[in-house]
């Protein structure tokens, strides 16, 4: 049985169904838990959380006594002070109903999002390496804020997960696909339940690397044949992790075991080719593919972003279906948040914004140095597509030729500390 209660009638052994917040607010990435130690009580109410839905059927029920009497005693021993109830939001938005907000708007939530669910991932993906059953229910409202900050700006959020340090990949890789694969979906045309699912999916894709040793995921160089063998097999791991969860559905199935297929039959686990492959797994293929070769890993550091759409396009004809491919590029852009270019005017800087409804060639750039001079000048943000600028991008460049370093600061502006 569901019951609201105060959360000053909180305590160990009762079975949190919700607590009255936001996915944000709440100081646990999980949305049903069992309450265990004092300290996730503590954290409720440092979070001034006010209310909560406990299930009786679950765990216990409130104590016999009145609320007055349960606050009286609290504020008493702590003299804590009454929190403000935050409010609910009982449905997901519809994305259509989400508003466009600029690069700088956008990088201060999405950083606290990033954040979030770094802490949201490694715990569920230790949850999972420890053999315990994965809830999608609890994987859904960091899926609801990932696809919210995508609808604002994508290229706030995909931006950021790909500073990830190279110890961070497992983890943050899942929420880049998650991010990919909700902006993808969006350019598809799939509506929000199938972009919601497809944000699911890209999110636990790579559960079945819970399967593999962690010094092989990790190690710094080439993997053996046999150690090879074993990474292949984290698809069809994590297919048999997800059949087991709860609320998993057949999207996040079926990406999670064909994510390595390719369109020429060459792939694993099942050799699928062409129309074989559902149009999801293609879709999880390249975001897969694409965070994989943009992220520093163990064993290299990652490409560009242009440089490495311009690879992907070269593999796309065997790997990728060419139609899924087409709209993942006009879903970041051909230069990427955080690739450097050359103008021709000779300046350098770093694309920092997409614009909707205008050319894929006509970003916001912030120009920073001048190969005249070689020399760096004062940052300044050019809307290519503004009216009266004749500067245009000519080629993208890589920052070791000019000993440019720490490029990032010029996209990410003072909105977010590196």
């Amino acid at each position: 049985m569901l019951k609201k209660i105060e959360v000053v009638q909180l305590r160990n052994g009762m079975y949190i169904h919700e607590l009255c917040s936001s996915w944000m607010s709440s100081p646990f990435w999980q949305k049903s838990f069992l309450i265990d130690s004092p300290d996730q009580i503590k954290k409720i109410k440092d979070a001034k959380i006010r209310h909560a839905w406990i299930d009786t059927s679950k765990g216990l029920d409130v104590l016999e006594v009145t609320v007055e009497e349960v606050e009286q005693v609290e504020e008493d021993a702590d003299e804590i002070e009454r929190p403000v109830e935050v409010e609910v939001k009982v449905e997901p938005v519809s994305f259509d109903s989400i508003q466009a907000v600029s690069m700088d708007a956008e990088l201060g939530r999405a950083a606290q999002i990033v954040g979030k669910s770094k802490k949201a991932v490694f715990s569920m993906f230790s949850e999972a390496r420890m053999g315990n059953a994965i809830d999608a229910e609890n994987a859904m409202p960091l899926v609801e804020e990932i696809a919210s900050s995508v609808m604002r700006n994508p290229g706030a959020l995909i931006g950021l997960v790909r500073l990830k340090t190279a110890d961070d990949y497992t983890y943050m890789h899942s929420v880049t696909v998650c991010a990919l694969m909700i902006a993808l979906s969006r350019m598809l045309g799939l509506d929000d339940k199938q972009t919601r699912e497809a944000g699911l999916a890209g999110l636990l894709h790579d559960i079945g690397k819970m399967a593999v040793s962690g010094e092989i995921l990790n190690k710094p160089g080439k993997l053996t044949d046999e150690e090879f063998v074993a990474v292949k097999e984290h698809p069809a791991e994590g297919y048999k992790m997800l059949l087991e969860a709860t609320g998993i559905g057949e999207i996040a199935l079926d990406v999670c075991l064909h994510h390595h297929e390719k369109m020429d039959g060459t792939g694993y686990p099942k050799g699928l080719a062409g129309d074989q492959i559902s149009l999801y797994a293609k879709m999880g293929a390249v975001c897969d593919v694409y965070d994989a070769i943009t992220s520093n890993r163990p064993y290299k550091q990652g490409w560009c972003p242009a440089e490495s759409l311009k690879k992907m396009s070269e593999w796309s004809k065997g790997h990728f279906d060419p139609a899924v491919f087409q709209a993942f590029v006009k879903s970041i852009g051909i230069y990427p948040v955080g690739t450097l270019v050359r103008l021709q005017s000779g300046r350098l800087g770093v694309v920092v914004e997409q614009q909707a409804g205008k050319s894929l060639m006509l970003p916001k750039v912030r120009v920073f140095f001048s190969t005249k001079s070689s020399a760096y000048i004062t940052p300044v943000l050019l809307d290519l597509a503004g009216p009266g600028l004749q500067d245009k991008i000519v080629s993208r460049e890589d920052a070791s030729k000019w000993g440019l370093k720490d490029i990032d600061r010029f996209w990410l502006g003072d909105a977010v500390p590196l």
